[in-house]
Protein backbone atom coordinates (compact mmCIF):
# COMPACT_ATOMS: atom_id res chain seq x y z
CA UNK A 1 0.00 0.00 0.00
CA UNK A 2 2.66 2.34 1.07
CA UNK A 3 4.23 2.21 -2.41
CA UNK A 4 0.96 2.46 -4.54
CA UNK A 5 0.23 6.22 -5.99
CA UNK A 6 -3.30 8.20 -5.53
CA UNK A 7 -3.94 8.08 -9.40
CA UNK A 8 -3.03 3.77 -8.44
CA UNK A 9 -5.73 4.05 -6.10
CA UNK A 10 -8.12 6.03 -7.53
CA UNK A 11 -8.07 4.35 -11.25
CA UNK A 12 -8.53 1.18 -9.41
CA UNK A 13 -11.80 2.57 -7.72
CA UNK A 14 -12.73 3.85 -11.15
CA UNK A 15 -12.03 0.05 -13.03
CA UNK A 16 -14.39 -1.51 -10.71
CA UNK A 17 -16.84 1.20 -10.28
CA UNK A 18 -17.12 1.55 -14.29
CA UNK A 19 -17.70 -2.91 -13.86
CA UNK A 20 -20.64 -2.25 -11.36
CA UNK A 21 -22.45 0.42 -13.57
CA UNK A 22 -21.39 -1.56 -17.09
CA UNK A 23 -19.36 1.52 -18.43
CA UNK A 24 -15.92 2.26 -20.46
CA UNK A 25 -13.17 1.72 -18.05
CA UNK A 26 -10.79 3.58 -19.92
CA UNK A 27 -12.84 6.90 -20.67
CA UNK A 28 -12.83 7.76 -16.89
CA UNK A 29 -9.54 6.61 -16.46
CA UNK A 30 -7.86 8.55 -18.88
CA UNK A 31 -9.93 11.82 -18.11
CA UNK A 32 -9.09 11.19 -14.03
CA UNK A 33 -5.31 10.88 -15.09
CA UNK A 34 -5.59 14.04 -17.45
CA UNK A 35 -7.33 15.88 -14.22
CA UNK A 36 -4.76 14.75 -11.61
CA UNK A 37 -2.14 15.63 -13.96
CA UNK A 38 1.52 15.35 -12.03
CA UNK A 39 -0.09 15.08 -8.73
CA UNK A 40 -1.14 11.95 -9.16
CA UNK A 41 2.04 10.03 -9.38
CA UNK A 42 2.16 11.15 -5.26
CA UNK A 43 2.36 8.20 -3.20
CA UNK A 44 -0.26 7.45 -0.63
CA UNK A 45 1.87 7.65 1.84
CA UNK A 46 3.00 11.30 1.87
CA UNK A 47 0.49 13.96 2.64
CA UNK A 48 -2.04 15.29 0.57
CA UNK A 49 -0.15 18.60 -1.58
CA UNK A 50 -3.29 20.76 -0.96
CA UNK A 51 -6.25 20.94 1.31
CA UNK A 52 -8.75 20.10 -1.19
CA UNK A 53 -12.33 20.47 0.32
CA UNK A 54 -13.53 18.25 -2.81
CA UNK A 55 -13.28 15.78 0.10
CA UNK A 56 -12.89 15.75 3.99
CA UNK A 57 -9.52 14.20 3.43
CA UNK A 58 -8.69 16.63 0.90
CA UNK A 59 -8.34 14.09 -1.97
CA UNK A 60 -9.09 15.90 -4.82
CA UNK A 61 -11.33 13.80 -6.33
CA UNK A 62 -14.85 12.70 -5.09
CA UNK A 63 -17.36 9.90 -6.70
CA UNK A 64 -21.14 9.93 -6.89
CA UNK A 65 -23.98 7.37 -8.43
CA UNK A 66 -26.76 8.80 -10.23
CA UNK A 67 -29.29 6.68 -9.74
CA UNK A 68 -32.44 8.06 -12.72
CA UNK A 69 -35.20 6.26 -13.40
CA UNK A 70 -35.50 6.37 -17.24
CA UNK A 71 -32.17 5.25 -17.80
CA UNK A 72 -29.29 3.34 -15.80
CA UNK A 73 -27.63 4.62 -13.18
CA UNK A 74 -24.19 7.15 -14.00
CA UNK A 75 -21.38 7.87 -12.69
CA UNK A 76 -19.98 10.94 -12.26
CA UNK A 77 -16.13 12.41 -10.48
CA UNK A 78 -16.17 15.46 -8.95
CA UNK A 79 -12.29 16.83 -9.14
CA UNK A 80 -9.88 19.96 -8.68
CA UNK A 81 -7.13 19.98 -10.72
CA UNK A 82 -3.82 20.95 -8.86
CA UNK A 83 -1.06 23.61 -9.91
CA UNK A 84 2.07 22.51 -9.29
CA UNK A 85 3.02 23.52 -6.98
CA UNK A 86 -0.84 24.10 -5.87
CA UNK A 87 -2.08 27.41 -4.70
CA UNK A 88 -5.56 29.03 -5.09
CA UNK A 89 -4.08 31.26 -8.13
CA UNK A 90 -2.22 28.09 -9.50
CA UNK A 91 -5.25 25.78 -9.30
CA UNK A 92 -7.68 28.22 -11.03
CA UNK A 93 -5.22 27.89 -13.52
CA UNK A 94 -4.67 24.02 -13.88
CA UNK A 95 -8.26 23.76 -14.13
CA UNK A 96 -8.56 26.14 -16.82
CA UNK A 97 -5.78 23.98 -18.58
CA UNK A 98 -7.63 20.60 -17.85
CA UNK A 99 -10.76 22.31 -19.36
CA UNK A 100 -9.14 23.81 -22.71
CA UNK A 101 -7.43 20.21 -23.73
CA UNK A 102 -10.80 18.71 -23.78
CA UNK A 103 -12.59 21.04 -25.71
CA UNK A 104 -11.83 19.62 -29.33
CA UNK A 105 -11.41 16.05 -28.25
CA UNK A 106 -15.10 15.77 -26.97
CA UNK A 107 -16.51 18.96 -28.63
CA UNK A 108 -17.09 21.08 -26.10
CA UNK A 109 -18.66 24.59 -25.72
CA UNK A 110 -17.50 27.18 -23.87
CA UNK A 111 -18.89 29.66 -25.03
CA UNK A 112 -21.14 30.67 -21.63
CA UNK A 113 -18.15 30.05 -19.76
CA UNK A 114 -15.65 32.14 -21.73
CA UNK A 115 -18.56 35.21 -21.08
CA UNK A 116 -18.78 34.94 -17.30
CA UNK A 117 -15.11 33.69 -16.57
CA UNK A 118 -13.59 36.78 -15.75
CA UNK A 119 -16.18 37.62 -13.13
CA UNK A 120 -14.67 34.43 -11.00
CA UNK A 121 -11.08 35.50 -11.55
CA UNK A 122 -8.90 37.09 -9.20
CA UNK A 123 -5.15 37.65 -8.05
CA UNK A 124 -6.07 36.42 -4.66
CA UNK A 125 -9.25 33.96 -4.96
CA UNK A 126 -11.11 33.69 -1.29
CA UNK A 127 -13.33 30.61 -0.24
CA UNK A 128 -12.96 26.83 -0.61
CA UNK A 129 -11.90 26.51 -4.01
CA UNK A 130 -11.93 28.35 -7.51
CA UNK A 131 -12.47 26.18 -10.06
CA UNK A 132 -13.97 22.48 -9.74
CA UNK A 133 -14.62 20.13 -12.51
CA UNK A 134 -17.78 17.49 -12.54
CA UNK A 135 -17.18 14.37 -15.41
CA UNK A 136 -20.37 12.19 -16.41
CA UNK A 137 -20.49 8.66 -17.62
CA UNK A 138 -23.70 7.51 -19.51
CA UNK A 139 -23.66 4.45 -20.86
CA UNK A 140 -22.99 4.54 -24.56
CA UNK A 141 -22.58 7.71 -24.67
CA UNK A 142 -19.70 10.30 -24.17
CA UNK A 143 -18.87 12.10 -21.26
CA UNK A 144 -20.48 15.35 -20.28
CA UNK A 145 -18.69 18.03 -18.57
CA UNK A 146 -19.46 20.66 -16.00
CA UNK A 147 -17.46 23.46 -13.98
CA UNK A 148 -18.23 24.75 -10.47
CA UNK A 149 -16.70 28.00 -10.13
CA UNK A 150 -17.08 29.88 -6.54
CA UNK A 151 -19.51 33.28 -6.57
CA UNK A 152 -17.54 34.15 -2.56
CA UNK A 153 -14.30 34.02 -4.73
CA UNK A 154 -14.36 37.96 -4.14
CA UNK A 155 -15.47 37.79 -0.43
CA UNK A 156 -18.84 36.84 0.74
CA UNK A 157 -20.43 39.93 0.94
CA UNK A 158 -19.95 39.99 -3.06
CA UNK A 159 -21.40 36.72 -4.33
CA UNK A 160 -24.95 37.69 -4.99
CA UNK A 161 -24.12 40.63 -7.63
CA UNK A 162 -21.42 38.94 -8.53
CA UNK A 163 -23.76 35.58 -9.67
CA UNK A 164 -26.65 38.16 -10.55
CA UNK A 165 -23.93 39.71 -13.49
CA UNK A 166 -22.97 36.74 -14.83
CA UNK A 167 -26.49 35.64 -14.53
CA UNK A 168 -27.39 38.62 -16.59
CA UNK A 169 -24.91 37.72 -19.14
CA UNK A 170 -25.87 34.22 -20.19
CA UNK A 171 -29.85 36.08 -20.20
CA UNK A 172 -31.04 34.38 -17.08
CA UNK A 173 -30.71 37.30 -14.42
CA UNK A 174 -34.69 38.05 -15.00
CA UNK A 175 -35.91 35.21 -12.06
CA UNK A 176 -32.78 35.63 -9.98
CA UNK A 177 -33.79 38.55 -7.47
CA UNK A 178 -37.48 37.02 -7.19
CA UNK A 179 -35.52 33.72 -6.50
CA UNK A 180 -33.27 35.05 -4.09
CA UNK A 181 -36.69 37.14 -2.34
CA UNK A 182 -38.38 33.65 -1.79
CA UNK A 183 -35.79 31.11 -1.00
CA UNK A 184 -33.45 33.45 1.64
CA UNK A 185 -34.56 33.51 4.96
CA UNK A 186 -34.84 37.34 5.65
CA UNK A 187 -31.80 39.44 6.58
CA UNK A 188 -30.18 35.88 5.86
CA UNK A 189 -28.09 36.45 2.91
CA UNK A 190 -24.22 35.91 3.13
CA UNK A 191 -25.31 35.02 6.47
CA UNK A 192 -26.79 31.70 7.16
CA UNK A 193 -27.85 31.36 3.58
CA UNK A 194 -25.10 31.42 1.57
CA UNK A 195 -24.33 31.24 -2.99
CA UNK A 196 -22.26 28.80 -2.83
CA UNK A 197 -21.74 27.46 -6.70
CA UNK A 198 -22.10 28.85 -9.88
CA UNK A 199 -22.35 25.65 -12.17
CA UNK A 200 -22.59 25.53 -16.07
CA UNK A 201 -22.94 22.77 -18.58
CA UNK A 202 -20.39 22.71 -20.86
CA UNK A 203 -22.35 22.53 -24.55
CA UNK A 204 -24.96 24.18 -25.97
CA UNK A 205 -27.67 21.95 -26.17
CA UNK A 206 -31.31 22.73 -25.61
CA UNK A 207 -30.81 21.12 -21.88
CA UNK A 208 -27.62 23.06 -21.03
CA UNK A 209 -28.02 24.37 -17.52
CA UNK A 210 -27.01 27.03 -15.05
CA UNK A 211 -27.19 25.52 -11.51
CA UNK A 212 -26.94 28.12 -8.81
CA UNK A 213 -26.58 26.28 -5.25
CA UNK A 214 -27.58 27.97 -1.93
CA UNK A 215 -25.93 26.82 1.06
CA UNK A 216 -28.52 26.65 4.59
CA UNK A 217 -27.04 26.76 8.06
CA UNK A 218 -28.31 26.06 11.13
CA UNK A 219 -32.05 25.29 8.62
CA UNK A 220 -34.86 23.22 9.57
CA UNK A 221 -37.12 21.49 7.38
CA UNK A 222 -39.57 24.47 7.28
CA UNK A 223 -36.74 26.69 5.80
CA UNK A 224 -35.91 23.76 3.25
CA UNK A 225 -39.86 23.43 2.12
CA UNK A 226 -39.58 27.00 1.75
CA UNK A 227 -36.94 27.03 -0.69
CA UNK A 228 -38.02 24.00 -2.81
CA UNK A 229 -41.56 25.78 -3.06
CA UNK A 230 -40.09 28.25 -5.75
CA UNK A 231 -39.89 25.34 -8.06
CA UNK A 232 -43.16 25.03 -10.01
CA UNK A 233 -43.66 20.66 -9.57
CA UNK A 234 -41.55 20.38 -6.94
CA UNK A 235 -43.50 19.39 -4.02
CA UNK A 236 -41.98 20.64 -0.47
CA UNK A 237 -43.41 18.07 1.33
CA UNK A 238 -41.44 15.59 -0.57
CA UNK A 239 -38.32 17.48 -0.25
CA UNK A 240 -38.43 17.74 3.27
CA UNK A 241 -39.25 14.25 4.32
CA UNK A 242 -36.12 12.93 2.09
CA UNK A 243 -33.74 15.59 4.24
CA UNK A 244 -35.76 14.10 7.56
CA UNK A 245 -34.98 10.43 6.64
CA UNK A 246 -31.71 11.12 5.38
CA UNK A 247 -30.44 12.90 8.59
CA UNK A 248 -32.65 11.76 11.14
CA UNK A 249 -33.65 14.77 12.30
CA UNK A 250 -36.18 17.68 10.78
CA UNK A 251 -33.87 20.64 12.36
CA UNK A 252 -30.41 20.26 10.92
CA UNK A 253 -27.58 21.29 13.04
CA UNK A 254 -24.37 19.15 11.44
CA UNK A 255 -23.10 20.31 8.33
CA UNK A 256 -25.34 22.62 6.28
CA UNK A 257 -28.18 21.63 3.94
CA UNK A 258 -27.71 22.58 -0.07
CA UNK A 259 -30.12 23.32 -1.98
CA UNK A 260 -29.66 23.97 -6.12
CA UNK A 261 -31.79 25.77 -8.59
CA UNK A 262 -31.39 24.59 -12.70
CA UNK A 263 -31.71 27.48 -15.20
CA UNK A 264 -32.16 27.12 -18.39
CA UNK A 265 -32.47 29.22 -21.43
CA UNK A 266 -36.64 29.94 -22.29
CA UNK A 267 -37.73 29.86 -18.82
CA UNK A 268 -38.06 32.91 -16.75
CA UNK A 269 -38.51 30.33 -13.37
CA UNK A 270 -35.91 27.01 -12.19
CA UNK A 271 -36.67 24.19 -13.89
CA UNK A 272 -35.54 21.74 -11.44
CA UNK A 273 -34.44 21.43 -7.57
CA UNK A 274 -32.15 18.95 -6.06
CA UNK A 275 -31.62 18.94 -1.98
CA UNK A 276 -28.16 17.76 -0.89
CA UNK A 277 -27.65 16.53 2.72
CA UNK A 278 -24.78 16.06 4.20
CA UNK A 279 -25.51 12.34 5.90
CA UNK A 280 -22.11 12.18 7.03
CA UNK A 281 -22.96 14.30 9.55
CA UNK A 282 -25.73 12.78 10.99
CA UNK A 283 -24.86 9.22 11.09
CA UNK A 284 -22.88 7.41 14.06
CA UNK A 285 -20.89 5.35 11.11
CA UNK A 286 -20.96 4.33 7.33
CA UNK A 287 -22.96 1.22 8.29
CA UNK A 288 -25.77 4.02 9.26
CA UNK A 289 -25.00 5.94 6.52
CA UNK A 290 -25.53 2.62 3.94
CA UNK A 291 -28.66 1.41 5.41
CA UNK A 292 -30.15 4.79 5.21
CA UNK A 293 -29.16 5.32 1.60
CA UNK A 294 -30.40 2.06 1.03
CA UNK A 295 -34.10 2.87 2.81
CA UNK A 296 -33.86 6.06 0.42
CA UNK A 297 -33.10 4.28 -2.88
CA UNK A 298 -35.63 1.70 -2.25
CA UNK A 299 -38.30 4.00 -1.45
CA UNK A 300 -37.81 5.45 -4.54
CA UNK A 301 -37.27 2.31 -6.57
CA UNK A 302 -33.88 1.83 -7.42
CA UNK A 303 -31.84 -1.12 -7.02
CA UNK A 304 -30.56 -0.42 -3.95
CA UNK A 305 -28.11 -3.63 -4.35
CA UNK A 306 -26.06 -1.43 -6.65
CA UNK A 307 -24.65 0.60 -3.92
CA UNK A 308 -23.18 -2.65 -1.89
CA UNK A 309 -21.21 -3.33 -5.00
CA UNK A 310 -19.74 0.07 -5.56
CA UNK A 311 -19.08 0.48 -1.71
CA UNK A 312 -17.10 -3.15 -2.54
CA UNK A 313 -14.87 -1.45 -5.30
CA UNK A 314 -13.94 1.59 -2.75
CA UNK A 315 -12.80 -0.02 0.70
CA UNK A 316 -12.84 -4.09 2.22
CA UNK A 317 -13.22 -2.17 5.70
CA UNK A 318 -16.49 -2.84 7.88
CA UNK A 319 -18.67 -0.19 7.09
CA UNK A 320 -18.84 0.31 10.87
CA UNK A 321 -15.23 1.17 11.63
CA UNK A 322 -15.82 5.01 9.73
CA UNK A 323 -17.34 7.59 8.99
CA UNK A 324 -17.67 9.55 5.38
CA UNK A 325 -17.27 7.12 2.86
CA UNK A 326 -20.88 8.09 2.07
CA UNK A 327 -20.85 11.93 2.63
CA UNK A 328 -23.79 13.31 0.59
CA UNK A 329 -27.05 12.15 -0.37
CA UNK A 330 -29.44 13.66 -2.95
CA UNK A 331 -33.14 14.08 -4.28
CA UNK A 332 -32.93 15.35 -7.99
CA UNK A 333 -36.32 16.64 -9.03
CA UNK A 334 -37.32 18.51 -12.25
CA UNK A 335 -36.18 17.69 -15.70
CA UNK A 336 -33.86 16.48 -17.03
CA UNK A 337 -32.77 13.43 -15.15
CA UNK A 338 -35.07 12.85 -11.81
CA UNK A 339 -33.57 10.62 -8.68
CA UNK A 340 -31.54 9.93 -6.56
CA UNK A 341 -27.77 10.47 -5.97
CA UNK A 342 -25.10 8.53 -3.36
CA UNK A 343 -21.85 10.23 -3.30
CA UNK A 344 -18.76 8.11 -2.13
CA UNK A 345 -15.57 9.29 -0.99
CA UNK A 346 -11.75 7.78 -1.88
CA UNK A 347 -10.64 7.70 1.62
CA UNK A 348 -7.41 8.09 -0.09
CA UNK A 349 -5.45 9.58 2.72
CA UNK A 350 -8.27 9.23 5.41
CA UNK A 351 -10.41 6.97 7.28
CA UNK A 352 -12.67 8.95 9.74
CA UNK A 353 -13.37 7.44 13.01
CA UNK A 354 -17.27 6.81 13.62
CA UNK A 355 -18.63 9.57 15.66
CA UNK A 356 -19.55 7.31 18.89
CA UNK A 357 -15.78 6.76 19.22
CA UNK A 358 -14.53 9.77 18.82
CA UNK A 359 -13.30 12.43 21.34
CA UNK A 360 -14.81 16.15 20.64
CA UNK A 361 -11.50 17.53 21.32
CA UNK A 362 -9.55 15.82 18.69
CA UNK A 363 -11.27 14.87 15.72
CA UNK A 364 -8.39 13.86 14.03
CA UNK A 365 -8.49 10.75 11.21
CA UNK A 366 -6.60 7.80 10.92
CA UNK A 367 -4.32 8.28 8.50
CA UNK A 368 -2.19 6.73 5.91
CA UNK A 369 1.46 7.46 6.03
CA UNK A 370 0.74 11.08 7.21
CA UNK A 371 1.29 13.05 10.42
CA UNK A 372 -1.35 15.97 9.04
CA UNK A 373 -3.98 16.71 11.98
CA UNK A 374 -7.85 17.09 11.20
CA UNK A 375 -9.19 17.85 7.91
CA UNK A 376 -11.33 21.16 7.10
CA UNK A 377 -14.63 20.12 6.85
CA UNK A 378 -16.47 21.82 3.89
Amino acid sequence: MRGLSVAGQLSAHLAGLCDVLGLDQSASIELMMDLLGSNGSRLLSEPPPWPSNVADDHTPVEYSVAFNGAEPPSLRILGEALGSPPSAQANMRAGYKFIDSQVTKFGLSTKRLNAVKDLFATEQPQGAFALWSSLVFRSGRAPEFKVYLNPEVRGVDQAPALVGEALDRLKLGGSYQSLLDRVIRPGELGLQDRISFFALDLDDGPQARVKLYLTHHHADVHDIARAARVVSGVDPSEVAEFCSLAAGTSRFSGRPLVGSYTLTEGSDEPVGYSIYVPIRSYVSDDQEARDKAVALLKRYGFDAGILDQALAQLTQRPLRDGVGLIPHVSLRLGPPRPGVTVYLSAETYSVFPPRSKQIPAARSPVERGSTRTTATIR
